[in-house]
């Protein structure tokens, strides 16, 4: 089993000997995402900051797992280039809100997990006939599942991206494109593609409604042809 330390709050109320053991970059992807921690917060999610001490080759730079009733958001930077990869070609001045975007995207995964609603389907929702359950295989069935937790996770970040950087929307967009056009193939876990395109546009987000019901709405119309 890993080591881990547990940071339960946000970084500006961690100890200072806490504090000291974060790296530079640690520190970074924290400060990034502290207003949406705190807004998740604010929600009632239970939220556990985890920090991977060790070396961690390979693994996603940051995950969310769920355990106990709580949401765990992982950091995994010590010794991993998807830390850099992920972020190529951004300039260095973009790679605070890039960050922030991807805890953000962590925060629509942990509000599914929390409402008990992970691999469910809207309330009112149903399933064309020919892709109900039964008609797929167990693989494709899970990568339709994971596929679409993945794009309601994009379309909460998008719509907070939206809502706190309106003058940078576009560029967040493009960038999320970027990564998911990069990674999968039209079938695949994390193939977005299709929501994603949903949410171009200046009227794309109410913001009257909280990212997560704005996504909701764009999550439901992609759906529909989500095979």
């Amino acid at each position: 089993m890993l080591k881990l330390f547990s940071l339960l709050s946000l970084l500006i109320a961690v100890p200072a000997i806490a504090q000291a053991q974060l790296t530079d970059l640690e520190t970074r992807w924290l400060q990034a995402g502290q207003a949406v921690i705190a807004f998740a917060r604010g929600q009632g999610l239970p939220i556990d900051i985890i920090v991977q001490p060790q070396q961690a080759p390979g693994a996603v730079p940051l995950a969310l797992g769920y355990a106990a009733g709580r949401c765990k958001l992982v950091l995994s930077l010590r010794g991993n280039a998807q830390a850099d990869s992920v972020l190529q070609g951004v300039p260095p001045t973009r790679h605070g809100l890039m960050m922030e975007a991807m805890t953000a995207h962590e925060i629509g995964h942990c509000q599914r997990y929390a409402q008990g609603d992970w691999h469910a389907l809207p309330r009112g929702f149903v399933e064309p006939r020919s892709r109900q359950q039964g008609k797929l295989t167990l693989l494709a069935q899970e990568l339709r599942e994971t596929r679409r937790e993945e794009g309601y996770a994009d379309l909460v970040a998008l719509a907070w991206m939206h809502g706190r950087h309106p003058g940078q929307y576009q560029e967040v967009l493009a960038w999320m494109r970027g990564v998911r056009a990069a990674g999968e193939v039209a079938s695949g876990s994390h193939a977005t593609q299709a929501w994603l395109a949903l949410a171009d546009g200046a009227d794309a987000f109410d913001e009257s409604a909280s990212p997560f019901e704005q996504a909701q709405v764009l999550w439901r119309k992609g759906l529909s042809g989500d095979k």
